[in-house]
């Protein structure tokens, strides 16, 4: 069930939800709006005509991006770039809530998402949420800390998580983050037996 203002009040005043900083400015009917931190993480510049071997993105390895902190003017994002950023504030979830981050209308129809497909938060976590912004627009898009970048909506679970996200035996690559965090895809990193690739001249 899709908290509405009401609820979303009364699962901070329980203690369910904290939201640090919390601003009621920011309570939508059905969702909390979020705002864009100054840190950022950024990928080297890298020569589309000159790939080189540690310019490869392997998800079983430690990926190397570099932090910038916005200045108050701001930063310009170009066509098709892609970046982490995070939330100011620190959200925390008790086992009976999960949430997701979505963008907001207006910034999408300038062509900035928030998220690619990560925008679900388990029960359990609490953090700062990162957020892999992409500017879609053909034009520069100038980013300002502090701006509204997203909103927040909290889900009732069935019933409180059996194994709240953080808890031991748990991939909980996140838990405690502050500002934008890269991808630990390599931390633990296994993959599982697939079917047998079909041989030369057969369909799959």
């Amino acid at each position: 069930m899709l908290l509405c203002d009401f609820d979303i009040i009364a699962a901070i005043q329980s203690g369910r939800l904290r939201v640090d900083p919390y601003e009621p400015a920011l309570l939508q009917p059905s969702s909390i709006d979020v705002r864009l931190d100054r840190h950022l993480l950024v990928w080297p510049a890298v020569d589309p005509d000159a790939w080189m071997p540690g310019d490869i993105v392997d998800p079983a390895q430690p990926q190397h991006m570099r932090p910038i902190a916005m200045t108050d003017g701001g930063y310009l994002m170009l066509p098709g770039q892609m970046l982490l950023a995070s939330t100011v504030e620190q959200v925390t979830l008790d086992a009976t809530l999960a949430a997701r981050v979505e963008g907001k209308s207006s910034l999408g129809r300038l062509g900035l998402a928030v998220h690619i497909t990560a925008g679900f938060i388990d029960p359990g976590f609490s953090g700062h949420v990162t957020l892999e912004l992409v500017n879609h627009n053909p034009r520069p898009l100038l980013l300002r800390p502090g701006m509204r970048i997203g909103q927040l909506c909290l889900f009732t679970l069935s019933g409180p998580a059996q194994a709240p996200y953080g808890s031991a035996g748990l991939s909980s690559h996140y838990q405690g983050q502050r500002g934008p965090t890269a991808s630990r895809s390599h931390v633990g990193w296994r993959t599982w037996p697939t079917s047998t690739a079909p041989t030369e001249g057969t369909t799959a």
